[in-house]
Formats: C-alpha cells, structure tokens, sequence
C-alpha cells in the first residue's frame, strides 16, 4: 500500500480534537487575563470602544491628583485666615483696654467764645437761657477733618439736631450739650462769664486738637476740630487752650501700642507662610483649576494680598496712636473692617472649596462608570469560562479516548490485510 488512509471516524475525532483544543485554548487565556476580548480580532468594535473609555478615564484620573493639590491650596488658605481672624480679635482686646485707661490728659483743650449779639432780655446768661446774654443770635460752626460741618445756632426757638441738614438751634446749655453730642462733636459747653461759652475737649477726645477761627475751615488731622463763629458769636473766640497729655496714662497707651505692633508683625508672616505646594492665596497668588481632560471645564480661584495694608491695617505710633478714645476707635474701626474683610474672604473661599471637592467627587464617580463601560464590553464571566472549561477538557478527554479506540479499530483492520 503507498499510504496510509485515515477512516472517516479517525478524520471525524481529529477534528474534533482540533476544535476542542483551540475552544479550550481559547477558553483558558479567558481566564487567565479575565477579559473575553483582548485583541481586536477578538472583537473590534468592543476592543475600541473599552479602549477610549480606558483612555478617558485614565486622564481624568490624572487630573485628580491636581485636584487634590488645589483642594490643599484652599484649605491652607482657610487655615490662614482662621488665624488672621484671632490675631485681629486679639488686636481688638488690646485696642479695647486702650480705652478702658484713665484719661489719658491731665488739661483737656479747650477755647472761649464772648458774644457780641443782642441779648433776648436784661441779664446774663444762665444755664436755662444763654439767650439773655449778648451770646443770642450767635451760630457756632464745628468743622472736622473730613470737611462736615455742624452749624449750632443760639436763639429764641429752639430745634433738635437734625442730622441731615446738620443744624440745631439751641435756648439752653443742655440743649446746646445734647446736640453736641448728636453730632458726634467731641466737645461740651460751659457758662464761663456773663456774655461767654467755654469749649472744651470731652474724655473720649481729650487729646483733640482746637482750633478757632473767624471762617470754618477744615483741620488737617483727625483728631481736630475748628470752632468758628459769627460775629454774634465772638468771631475767632479767644486764645486756645493745648491739651496736656498725662506722662501715667500715656505711658500705658504706649505700651499697648507696642503690643498692637507685634501683633501686626505676625499678621504679615502668618498670611506668608499660608500657602501649599508653592501657592498662597493669601499672598496674590491665584489658584486655575482643571477639571475635565479637555481643559474646557475650569475654575479660577483669584487670590488676595492680607497683609496688614491688604486688611486695611498699619503699624501704630506710640505717643501719636491710642492718645485717647477717638484715635483709638479708629484703630477698632479699621479692625471691625478688616474682621468682615477676612470674614467674606473665608465665605468666598468656602463656596470654591465646596465646588472643587464636588468636581473632586464627580471625576471619580466618572472614572468608575467609564471603568464598569469598559469592563463590560471585555471583561469575561470568569464562572461560564471556568464551566467551558471543564465541559471542554472533559470533551477532549473523550475525543482522545475516541481517537485512540478508532485507530486501534483501524490497525486490527490492516493486520488482517497483511
């Protein structure tokens, strides 16, 4: 015989064999990369598609380490703040015991006026009615330095402060006194002679500068006041009167002075060394934010400069700063302002930090449902494949045993022909 020729059932089992062992095969890198589709051969649309989702996700991915960084840049630059808040409060309690010191003024300033009017009726003037003096008709003109001026007018019928106009008229000395007062002019009047008023500096502007003249004119700082009057009143007034600070009471305001300064050093450092990875809100630094692997989805974050100056703050002088209430509520004004400055920030800063974190937390959710996309596309039912498996190795055992039994079949056949 040339050859040997294989019988249909011999064919039939190595087939069978064949088919088997590449299903098997097949089956096998199944399992072991727990992915049903790992080339394109296996499947093209599914590979790419997984593929972009893994691409997509993988850059999104990228992007939350920034985030993170940028979510750390926000909360340093709210810890920042929260101790630029303490510090001004304890600037605040030491502007506040500035003003629980004793005057700090043994000699208030003070100036006289005498009247040259036409007195209402005989006498002088007296406490209840100055308008019997010669002072009737006088207008008295109380100047700052921002330029408001309070006109106090003496006369017969008299008119509360009204606080737009800023005007008054006045019969008495307590009536004179109160719209003092509702003006927010740090003075208070006396009887100081049969046709005379006397100015004087109250305690809470017991350091004020006076000055008299004939015409009102605006002082130069802020812990002044021009009194001018007509001629009714006594024109420029009489010779001033300085204050005469008290070296005790001065002493102390120049020790709380210090103490206000060093606090002011530390609100510079502190607002310095506010930052994370090299970025400091609190200095003028600004903070982009990318969200999306496109770069079209970002948030700016504008920086701030809280220095001292930023905050509206500054180094005080001892001696010139703190002298008396007046220039210390000043200071307490610029705290508040700078306490609502930070206050607002904080806020600001609070509803971006709010928002990254849930972009933060939106980007991972998306990594997930772009991973579960991908894995549904190539990922294997690791139990069905183990089930192939074991179908398919049994399958082939019995193709094997099979073979085996038809080729045995077949060489009994041969030996006979033999």
């Amino acid at each position: 015989m040339s050859g040997i020729v294989l019988s249909a059932s011999v064919r039939q089992n190595l087939l069978s064999l064949q088919s088997t062992a590449e299903l098997l095969s097949t089956t096998q890198n199944r399992l072991a990369t727990g992915k049903k589709v790992n080339t394109a051969l296996d499947n093209p649309t599914n590979f790419f598609t997984a593929a972009g989702l893994d691409a997509r996700a993988s850059d999104i991915s990228n992007l939350l380490d920034s985030i993170g960084n940028g979510v750390q840049v926000l909360q340093a630059a709210d810890t920042g703040i929260t101790s630029l808040q303490k510090l001004v409060d304890t600037a605040k309690s030491i502007a506040s015991q500035s003003l629980q010191q004793p005057v700090g003024y043994s000699t208030k300033s003070n100036v006289q006026f005498t009247g040259t009017g036409v007195p209402s009726g005989p006498g002088v003037a007296t406490s209840a009615d100055i308008t019997t003096s010669k002072l009737n008709g006088g207008v008295f003109t109380f100047t700052n330095s921002a330029g408001t001026a309070v006109t106090i007018t003496v006369g017969t019928s008299p008119t509360a402060f009204n606080p737009v106009t800023k005007t008054a008229t006045v019969q008495s000395v307590a009536q004179l006194n109160q719209a003092l007062a509702d003006a927010g002019v740090n003075l208070s009047a006396i009887i100081t002679g049969p046709d005379s008023l006397t100015f004087t500096s109250t305690n809470d502007g017991a350091g004020q500068v006076i000055t008299a003249t004939a015409a009102p004119a605006a002082p130069v700082t802020l812990d002044a006041i021009n009194i001018s009057a007509n001629a009714a009143g006594g024109g420029a007034g009489g010779a001033v009167v300085a204050a005469v600070p008290d070296p005790s009471s001065q002493t102390a305001r120049a020790t709380l002075v210090t103490q206000y300064n060093q606090i002011i050093t530390q609100l510079t450092t502190t607002a310095q060394d506010a930052s994370f990875n090299g970025i400091n809100l609190l200095d003028g630094n600004s903070l982009k934010m990318i969200f999306d692997e496109t770069g079209k989805s970002t948030l700016t974050i504008a920086g701030v400069t809280f220095n001292p100056a930023g905050l509206g703050l500054a180094s005080l002088s001892p001696g010139v700063d703190f002298t008396d209430n007046v220039l210390t509520g000043k200071v307490l004004t610029a705290l508040n302002n700078a306490s609502l400055t930070l206050r607002t920030q904080a806020s600001a800063f609070g509803a971006n930090l709010s928002i990254v974190q849930i972009r933060q937390d939106f980007n991972k959710n998306l990594i997930n449902v772009l991973q579960t996309g991908s894995s549904a596309l190539t990922l294997a039912d690791t139990n069905e494949e183990a089930a192939n498996s074991q179908a398919l190795s049994t399958r082939q055992s019995i193709a094997t045993s099979a073979l085996s039994l038809a080729n045995q079949s077949q060489q009994s056949v041969l030996q006979l022909l033999r």
